[in-house]
């Protein structure tokens, strides 16, 4: 049997949440399907051991605007937070604690406090411009309308505005690498590191890459934009933020179905006529809106009988090898942190004691595919604001691993056991006694990542941050404006315009171009 829809979505991530919610408030009748059995793609809660329960993928809130958490009413729909504007403490072997909270810094020299205050009030005025292009659907360059021109003409006004002093050095250090411009800056070791792995978390490499100033003002523009949040944990974990958001979605009028793998996406003289699922039944829709990431969308999904060779050969191009693990670790108690007290656990801990450590010591060895035996960590203890989330008295560890291999070199268990043993040994230096307080882990590569979350390469962003994968090129030439050369076929997840991270986004633009036509 064929039910007809005035648009299909393809998953039931945040963006397809949001696209599902913005088409259907506005009297369109929207189907999201969704393989997995809960909605929410990386951004789910679940358990990993026997009562312990944590944020499968994205761990924390840093980027969702207050015109989605308002114009959704998620809080009105559930979601509620257990801890805002989350501090960063950077822990060194040796005891040091720098501490980040509030536009200031603790735990560095007198000249550092000064650098750093004025470098984050001249970074912030930069990314509040990045914000502004981050939120428009990109123009394309063209210009083949005087819209397009008009957007342009913006930026260039916005750029301009920032003064001549600070659009000369907006210029000259955005394609800058994010190593330099911090050696530069700053002279504490730990203080230059954790600005480092901001700068590269989540990327393909590392601070002395050209293009990292470019992902750290990304960073700072999601926090910029959000709602006024700064770095937040949902109560419930991630799962929480993508429940409301299905709320509010149905609450519009949109249906959304689990466990309905999409097989294809059917195609009709030229254009995109709904979707076929795994189990045989048709789907029909006016429009079809991708959440799937480029590569699964063009090459599985539509086929490249399809499209042009020409375009296929740039998708099948588009770089999307992920180099972030995800470690959870149940703890038998509290974690105790060397140079720093219980309320270190309360916020965002980073483990990286110089730049020099996150470039060659941790960077490095991915680019052979080699694993390190010095990872960058990224650690949230959710239990600290959220104890439900473990057995009383009990704790969650949640990690990002930088940098490992989408295709470790060598054996894969071993390569597996390498990185767990080596996240251990890396937390052990900061917080001695924690392995004895292990009780259950888990790892998820981004191989895993991948089959789990269904995201090629196992990468968050859907696609590789850069300059030639950015704004009016992102996926790449012929689909950065959310439309596809296929009629009817829309996009809207992370590997679109604006890229990743939980904002919305891209589902919210995406819906701006079905209602338009794709003009």
């Amino acid at each position: 049997m064929t039910q007809r829809f005035n648009t299909v979505i393809i998953g039931a991530g945040h963006n397809g949440l949001v696209c599902a919610y913005e088409l259907a408030r506005r009297g369109r009748s929207v189907l999201v399907v969704e393989a997995a059995a809960r909605v929410g793609g990386a951004a789910v809660t679940r358990e990993f051991a026997p009562g312990y329960r944590v944020s499968a993928g994205a761990h924390l809130v840093q980027c969702l605007p207050a015109q989605i958490v308002q114009g959704m009413a998620l809080e009105r729909h559930g979601l509620q937070f257990c801890a805002r504007d989350l501090p960063t403490t950077a822990l060194g072997a040796d005891g040091a604690a720098v501490v980040f909270a509030g536009g200031a810094v603790t735990g560095v020299g007198a000249a550092d406090v000064r650098s750093y205050a004025r470098f984050v009030l001249r970074m912030r005025r930069f990314a509040r411009l990045m914000a502004q292009v981050l939120d428009a659907v990109p123009f394309r360059l063209s210009f083949a309308t005087w819209r397009e021109r008009v957007q342009a003409l913006v930026l260039a006004l916005r750029i301009r505005l920032l003064g001549r002093r600070d659009m000369r050095e907006f210029l000259r250090i955005i394609g800058m690498n994010a190593y330099d411009l911090f050696e530069d800056s700053f002279e504490s070791p730990l203080l230059k590191a954790a600005l480092g792995v901001d700068a590269t978390l989540g990327a393909e490499h590392g601070p002395r890459s050209p293009g990292t100033v470019l992902t750290y003002l990304y960073r700072l523009a999601g926090l910029e934009r959000g709602a006024g949040l700064g770095l937040a944990q949902p109560a419930g974990g991630m799962g929480a933020v993508s429940a409301a958001m299905a709320a509010a979605a149905q609450g519009a009028g949109a249906q959304v179905r689990t466990g309905a793998r999409v097989r294809r996406v059917l195609v009709h003289n030229d254009r995109a006529c709904g979707v076929e699922l795994e189990s045989g039944e048709v789907i029909a829709a006016d429009t079809v809106v991708s959440n799937a990431d480029p590569r699964t969308t063009f090459l599985r999904l539509v086929g490249p009988e399809h499209l042009d060779t020409d375009f296929i050969r740039r998708i099948d191009h588009f770089r999307a090898r992920g180099k972030v693990a995800k470690v959870h670790l149940a703890l038998d108690g509290a974690p105790r942190w060397r140079g720093a007290g219980a309320e270190a656990s309360r916020g965002r801990i980073v483990v990286a004691p110089s730049l020099r450590y996150v470039d060659e010591d941790a960077f490095n060895p991915s680019k052979y595919n080699r694993v390190t035996d010095h990872p960058v960590l990224e650690v949230t203890v959710p239990t600290a604001n959220d104890p439900a989330l473990a057995p009383a008295g009990h704790h969650v560890l949640s990690i990002n691993v930088m940098f490992v291999p989408y295709a470790p070199a060598g054996d894969a268990a071993a390569a597996r056991i390498q990185v767990l043993e080596s996240v251990l040994a890396a937390l052990e230096k900061v917080a001695p006694g924690l392995r004895a307080q292990v009780v259950a882990t888990e790892l998820l590569t981004p191989r895993d990542l991948e089959r789990e979350f269904g995201m090629s390469g196992g990468h968050w962003h859907h696609g590789a941050l850069e300059f030639d994968q950015f704004f009016f090129t992102r996926p790449v030439p012929g689909a950065a404006q959310h439309a596809t050369p296929l009629p009817g076929l829309f996009l809207c997840g992370a590997g679109s315009h604006p890229g990743g991270g939980v904002m919305g986004i891209a589902g919210r633009n995406a819906a701006l171009r079905v209602l338009e036509g794709g003009l």
